[in-house]
């Protein structure tokens, strides 16, 4: 079955601490809302401590074109995507030549060519690669590649698959949207970039024997009708204007709740059944549904707050951030996984639509069944 080899992340380098942005957004946005000093509290609920941006904090001051952040956009995906790709065939000890499939995802910027040809004309990569960039995808994007990665590696065992999933979520900001949606979105989005190398059965893997990889078995997509408003863009002369529903958490206890136990239950298996819960980090109300609803321990979310904390919300890559750290904590032999534990890669995104992969952690034996351990 398909495995996830390795995972490799960057961050540009501007760091905004929470506070800065608290007192930046006051100044902005005390312009057009009376009840700021009310409101500004959704920084300090956030549980975020910083978030990493490709532009200073005094460059959001200043009101910007569409073209001038959009050609931002290009050229620090690029770079930024580079940098992921490297680290992620460095840890799987693979060449740029050895990759035969490039996914690339990405909602907040546009690009033709897109970045995917981009990369491959400034890297190494073999002029025969296939490409398939995903746009669109909101916060689902790192789940949903994922699902489209295995899907081609199962079809073709032999095949290395490479999602590269960056999302620059500064670069949409508006300097003069000053609506409650747009002040929520400056209080949690950053930018980031992932790269995740996939592998078919029957491709080679460097990894040890007993290294434990995680397998991809199935994946779940499932789309709540009358939902078009609930999260995206408003695309204008200006840019990309956020639309963020306060109904999300909501949505979270009773769709997204159902969405899990539904595909569980396909799978032969429960939510007691998921060992690591690898959940797209969408805010501190997001994650309280999910600990709510699934009936999580604190210990299960560990390293999804911790990558809301240190990284904010960066869209789609989000997820796969969370992805590193279980991946990192068990190859490290510091954590506590055995081989046969299922993990649940889940996130939701525009659409409005919950993605979800199942995979089980696995040495070089491989076991084609799902559930019934």
């Amino acid at each position: 079955m398909p495995r996830i080899i390795a995972v490799g992340t960057a961050l540009p380098p501007h760091v905004i601490g929470q506070k800065d942005a608290k007192q930046f957004a006051r100044n902005i946005f005390g312009e057009a809302i009376g009840d700021i000093d009310r409101l500004i509290g959704i920084f300090d609920n956030a549980e975020i401590e910083s978030r990493h941006f490709c532009m200073p904090l005094d460059w959001f001051a200043t009101t910007r074109s569409f073209k001038e952040k959009n050609d931002l956009y290009i050229e620090h995906a690029i770079d930024l995507s580079s940098q992921a790709i490297e680290r992620c065939l460095r840890k799987g000890g693979l060449r740029h030549e050895d990759i035969d499939y490039l996914l690339f995802v990405s909602t907040t910027g546009l690009s033709t060519p897109s970045i995917d040809a981009q990369l491959i004309e400034r890297l190494p990569f073999r002029r025969d690669i296939r490409r398939l960039p995903l746009w669109g995808l909101g916060c689902a994007g790192g789940a949903s590649s994922l699902a489209r990665a295995m899907e081609i590696a199962r079809a073709i065992p032999s095949a290395r698959v490479l999602v590269v999933v960056t999302e620059l979520c500064g670069l949409t900001f508006m300097r003069d949207d000053l609506t409650k949606s747009a002040l929520i979105a400056t209080s949690l989005f950053a930018d980031g970039s992932a790269a995740v190398l996939v592998a078919g059965a029957e491709a080679p893997v460097e990894a040890p024997p007993d290294h434990l990889l995680p397998h991809l078995l199935a994946s779940y997509t499932n789309t709540l009708d009358d939902s078009l408003d609930v999260m995206g863009w408003r695309i204008g002369d200006d840019g990309f204007r956020v639309l963020i529903s306060r109904d999300i958490p909501a949505i979270v206890k009773t769709f997204m709740r159902d969405s899990i136990e539904t595909f569980l239950a396909e799978q032969g298996l429960t939510v007691a059944d998921i060992t690591h819960f690898i959940a797209h980090p969408g805010g501190a109300k997001v994650l309280e549904a999910y600990a709510e609803s699934l009936d999580l321990s604190q210990e299960k979310l560990a390293h999804t707050r911790h990558v809301l904390q240190q990284c904010g919300n960066m869209s789609a890559c989000s997820v796969i951030f969370v992805l590193q750290r279980f991946i990192d904590e068990i190859a490290s032999r510091n954590g506590t996984a055995r081989p046969g534990e299922y993990g649940l890669l889940c996130a939701l995104g525009p659409g409005f639509s919950s993605e979800q992969v199942l995979v089980r952690w696995e040495s070089g034996i491989e076991k084609e069944e799902v559930g019934g351990r």
